[in-house]
C-alpha cells in the first residue's frame, strides 16, 4: 500500500476538459487541492483489482459482452474497472465509485465505464445492456458529492459516463434566456461561455459548487441560490433515451421542427418531464434551461444573531418577506459551527477532545475571526437598481432587528477569503469552488447529508434543529445545520463531517442518519434527496395508503424497463426481476449493498418503433 501523499498534478482546466475549472478560480482550486491532500491519510490499495460482475451473468460472458460493446462504440471508450481505487478529490473525481463512501469502498462499484458520444451510442449501449441483462448506471459528471458520487446502486453495474463525450452547449439564445446542453455541461462551462459570447445580460443560476452538471443536478432536483434556485422548475424541454432504447423528445421538442422547445415546458397532453427526475425511468440527453435576466444591480447583506433560541423567532420573520419576495433569492442561515469549520481549518486546531466539539470552544473560534462571535448567519442578496434595493433592504434590517443582538456585517471588514464573498458570487451567478472546505473538518474528510423539508415556521425549525442536535450529540458527531429557505418551504440541510478511512467513524454517521430520518419522517418531515445508502430507506418513509406511491413507480418501472438494466434501485425503485431478493438497503441489512441474485427477464423488446429511431440534430 501507499499514502496518498501530496497532490501530484495540476488542476484541470477549462477548455481542455468539459470538467475543468474556469481561469479565474485557478489559483483557488490549487490551493483547495492542496488542502484536500494535506489531510489525507488514507491510503491507495496499490494491487491490480479483478473488475466486479454483477450478479446474474458469469464472467465470461461478462467479458465477452464488454468485447461486444468495444466494437460498437470504439475500444478507447470501453474501460474494465480493474485498477487500484483512487479517490481523487472535487475536480478530478473517481467515475468507478464514491469517493466519499460511506461504506467499504468495494462495496458501490462499477465494474466498467463506458464513454458514449452522441444519443445514438446512448441507444447502443441501452440495447446492448437489454441483450446480455447487464445492468447500466448514467452519470452527467459524477459529482453528485454527499449523494453517493458516481458510484452505481447495483455492484457492477457499468457506469455510462455521458460527460466525457457528450458536453456540447448546443444553444445559448440570448432574446428568449434559454440555453439546451449536454450532460457534461458544467456550470462553470455555461457560466464561461454566456461570459465569452458577452451575453452580459444572462446569468445563470449555479449550486454552491459549479463543477456540477448542470443536467445532472437538474435531474436530481437540485437547487441554486438567486430567485431561479429551483432549478427543475426552470428547465424547459428534455431528450430522452428509455431502458429499451426508444428516443423521445417532451413538450413543445416532441413538434417536429418546433421552435419552442426551450421557452415553454408543457406541450399538449400529460406532462411527461416529472418522471424523469430521480428516478430510473430514462437517460436524459439533452435538456433546455432558462436563464435569468440580469436585474441590473445587486446587494449583498448578512446577519449575525446570538442565540440558539433565535432561530424560531427568525423564521416566523423570514417567512412573510420570502413569501412576499423582500428576501428574493434561496438564501441559507447557518449554524456557527459550520461557519468555523468553512474556513477550512482541521478541527483539531480547535480542539482535541472526542465528542462534539463544546460551544465554548466554538464560540472562541468564531470571536476570534473576521466576522465576530455569532450562533446563527444569514447570507441573503437583493436585486435591482439601487433605490429598489435600499427599500427592500430597509425593510429586512427592520425586521431583522427586532432579534435582540441581531448584527449587520459590513462586508468592508472582511478578507477577501472570507466565506461571505463566496456566498455572495453564488448568488450572483457566478459559480465558484469555495463551499467543501468545512470537508477539511476531518482527516480524509468525506460528508453525507440529512436533508428534510418543512414548513417556513418556527416550530418546524426548532423541532428539526432539536432532533439532529440531540443524534449528534448521541454519536459523538459535531453538528453542522443549514436552513436554506425556499418560497413555501425550507430545506434543513445537516452536513455530517466524517473520517473515510475511520470504521467507527463511518458507521457512526450512518446510524445518524438512519435515526434522524425515520425520527424525522415520524414527525412529517420527509426527505427531498438522500444518499445511495438511504435510498431505500427514505423512500419506504413516503407510505401512505398502504405505500401506493412506491406501487405506482414499480409499474412505471416494469412497464418502462422490463428487463430492469436501468439503474436498479435508484431512489428506491427496483425492477421486478430484483423484487424480494434482499437488495434493499436497511439498517437491519447492515453494511451489505447486494441481495441474492436476479429473477429472470423476458425476451429483450427493443422493436425499431415509431419513437425509437435516431435523434435528430438540434433544433
Amino acid at each position: 500500500m501507499s499514502f496518498a501523499g501530496e497532490a501530484s498534478s495540476d488542476v484541470p482546466t477549462l477548455p481542455g476538459t468539459h470538467s475543468g475549472i474556469p481561469a479565474y478560480l485557478l489559483e483557488k482550486a490549487r490551493n483547495a487541492k492542496g488542502d484536500v491532500f494535506d489531510g489525507r491519510t488514507k491510503p491507495i490499495k496499490d494491487r491490480q483489482r479483478l473488475p466486479v460482475v454483477p450478479q446474474g451473468i458469469e464472467r465470461d460472458d461478462f467479458l465477452a459482452a464488454l468485447a461486444e460493446l468495444k466494437v460498437q462504440i470504439g475500444n478507447e471508450n470501453v474501460e474494465i474497472n480493474d485498477k487500484p481505487l483512487k479517490d481523487g478529490w472535487y475536480m478530478e473525481h473517481p467515475n468507478t465509485h464514491d469517493m466519499m463512501t460511506i461504506l467499504d469502498e468495494e462495496e458501490l462499484v462499477a465494474s466498467a465505464v463506458v464513454y458514449p458520444s452522441s444519443t445514438e451510442e446512448v441507444q447502443d449501449i441501452v440495447k446492448w445492456a437489454n441483450k446480455h441483462r447487464v445492468p447500466i448506471f448514467p452519470i452527467s459528471m459524477g459529482r453528485n458529492l454527499g449523494y453517493g458520487g458516481a458510484a452505481p446502486r447495483v455492484r457492477g453495474s457499468v457506469t455510462v459516463d455521458l460527460g466525457k463525450r457528450m458536453n456540447k452547449i448546443l444553444d445559448i439564445n440570448p432574446e428568449d434566456y434559454t440555453c439546451l446542453v449536454e450532460p457534461g455541461v458544467s456550470f462553470y462551462a455555461l457560466y464561461d461561455a454566456i461570459q465569452e459570447k458577452g451575453y452580459h445580460h444572462l446569468w445563470i443560476d449555479t449550486p454552491d459548487l459549479g463543477g456540477g452538471s448542470v443536467i445532472g443536478n437538474t435531474v436530481d432536483r437540485g437547487v441554486g441560490y438567486t430567485p431561479y434556485g429551483d432549478h427543475w422548475a426552470c428547465h424547459s424541454g428534455l431528450e430522452v433515451v428509455l431502458p429499451t432504447g426508444e428516443v423521445i423528445r417532451t413538450g413543445m421538442g416532441a413538434l417536429p421542427g418546433n421552435n419552442t422547445w426551450q421557452s415553454f415546458p408543457y406541450g399538449f397532453g400529460p406532462y411527461s418531464d416529472g418522471i424523469f427526475s430521480q428516478s430510473n425511468y430514462g437517460i436524459v440527453t439533452k435538456m433546455g434551461m432558462t436563464l435569468m435576466p440580469n436585474p441590473g444591480g445587486y446587494e449583498s447583506f448578512m446577519y449575525t444573531f446570538p442565540n440558539e433560541e433565535d432561530l424560531a423567532p427568525l423564521m416566523e420573520i423570514i417567512r412573510p418577506l420570502r413569501i412576499s419576495m423582500i428576501l428574493e433569492n434561496v438564501a441559507q442561515l447557518r449554524h456557527v459551527t459550520q461557519s468555523v469549520a468553512a474556513r477550512g481549518l482541521p478541527r483539531s486546531q480547535f480542539y482535541s477532545g472526542t465528542g462534539p466539539i463544546p460551544p465554548d470552544v466554538i464560540h472562541a473560534a468564531a470571536a476570534s475571526a473576521p466576522v465576530g462571535d455569532h450562533t446563527w448567519a444569514y447570507y441573503g442578496m437583493a436585486y435591482g437598481p439601487a433605490h429598489i434595493r435600499a427599500h427592500k433592504l430597509a425593510l429586512v434590517d427592520a425586521e431583522f432587528r427586532k432579534i435582540a443582538g441581531a448584527r449587520k456585517v459590513d462586508p468592508a471588514t472582511l478578507p477577501a477569503d472570507e466565506y461571505y464573498f463566496s456566498r455572495d458570487r453564488v448568488a450572483a451567478g457566478v459559480p465558484d469552488i469555495h463551499e467543501l472546505r468545512w470537508v477539511n473538518w476531518a482527516p480524509n474528510g468525506a460528508h453525507i447529508a440529512f436533508s428534510p423539508v418543512s414548513p417556513i415556521r418556527g416550530t418546524d425549525a426548532t423541532r428539526l434543529f432539536a432532533l439532529g442536535k440531540r443524534l449528534h450529540d448521541a454519536y459523538g458527531i459535531d453538528f453542522f445545520p443549514a436552513f436554506c429557505v425556499g418560497l413555501r418551504e425550507m430545506h434543513l440541510i445537516v452536513e455530517i463531517v466524517f473520517d473515510r478511512d475511520d470504521a467507527e467513524r463511518k458507521q457512526a454517521a450512518l446510524d445518524c442518519l438512519r435515526d434522524m430520518i425515520d425520527e424525522a419522517a415520524a414527525m412529517g418531515y420527509g426527505e427531498y434527496r438522500t444518499h445511495l445508502v438511504l435510498m431505500d430507506q427514505v423512500a419506504a418513509t413516503y407510505s401512505w395508503n398502504d405505500n401506493a406511491l412506491m406501487k405506482f413507480n414499480e409499474k412505471l418501472k416494469d412497464a418502462l424497463d422490463p428487463n430492469g438494466i436501468l439503474a436498479p434501485g435508484r431512489c428506491g425503485i427496483w425492477p421486478k426481476r430484483y423484487r424480494g431478493r434482499g437488495w434493499e438497503m436497511t439498517r437491519e441489512s447492515g453494511a451489505a449493498s447486494e441481495g441474492d441474485g436476479v429473477g429472470p427477464a423476458p425476451e429483450a423488446k427493443c422493436d425499431q418503433g415509431e419513437f425509437s429511431g435516431a435523434s435528430h440534430p438540434y433544433p
